[in-house]
């Protein structure tokens, strides 16, 4: 399989941020899709800027979609462009994107592989977001029925585009902080393979985060819930592919 990557951004008014990260793209040689999130003018005007650079592409959104709907856009347009894999980028700069090279090779080397980030975080973590995490990995651990998975929600990951696009449509996914964990729920019921490297993460360049603590915690617990009984029932075979797939 033939590796024709490219980078989705989902953007949501990181105006003061967002050029430094495509142009980190850019010099790494990766092309950027730009998603608008239905920013204000001001960080439209800029990701219009933006746009008319080499190898930068801009999906707009009249509606705001949230994080996931935003990504999920991205890849397709991804798709239509004839790239075969994503890297997914946060828009604000918490991805150390001296990593890309790193995390690209890997895809070279697995090209049928989900190149997966766990994160190692510094001092500007928030704790409260920190402390969330742990509950969600346990859930995520119960609801994939395995300990692989290392990190549910850290988004700086390298999708291959086929199998994921058609994850994507055939499944109705979260489309907000919901998304990163519950995609690769999904994924690893599918027994699809996935490849884990640590990656430093800071929170965040432009001091703007989108994360609701209350109202996203409640939102992914919501979600793990639902794919747990969607676990029940997809056990058997989900246990049955990965005993044929070891043997």
């Amino acid at each position: 399989m033939s590796v024709r990557p490219c980078a989705v951004i989902p953007v949501y008014n990181h105006e003061h941020a967002l050029p430094q990260v495509v142009a980190e793209l850019l010099a790494a040689g990766l092309p950027c899709v730009l998603v608008d999130d239905a920013s204000s003018r001001e960080c439209a005007a800029v990701m219009d800027q933006l746009a008319e650079g080499h190898d930068t592409y801009l999906v707009r959104l009249s509606v705001n979609q949230g994080k996931g709907g935003a990504v999920m856009a991205g890849l397709r347009e991804a798709a239509r462009l004839g790239y075969s894999h994503a890297l997914q980028v946060d828009a604000d700069g918490q991805h150390d994107l001296t990593d890309v090279q790193r995390f690209l090779d890997a895809s070279h080397q697995h090209p049928g592989a989900l190149i997966c980030g766990y994160p190692q975080y510094d001092e500007s973590v928030p704790k409260g977001r920190l402390y969330a995490r742990y509950l969600t990995h346990v859930w995520v651990w119960i609801n994939s029925l395995s300990l692989s998975i290392r990190d549910g929600m850290c988004g700086f990951r390298v999708y291959p585009l086929a199998p994921t696009l058609a994850l994507i449509d055939s499944a109705k996914l979260g489309k907000r902080m919901d998304f990163d964990p519950e995609i690769l729920v999904r994924l690893a019921w599918r027994n699809q393979p996935m490849q884990w490297l640590p990656t430093r993460v800071h929170y965040p360049l432009d001091g703007l985060s989108h994360f609701r603590l209350f109202h996203d915690n409640a939102l992914i617990s919501s979600m793990h819930a639902r794919l747990f009984f969607g676990m029940l029932w997809r056990s058997p075979a989900i246990l049955w592919r990965r005993l044929r797939s070891a043997a």
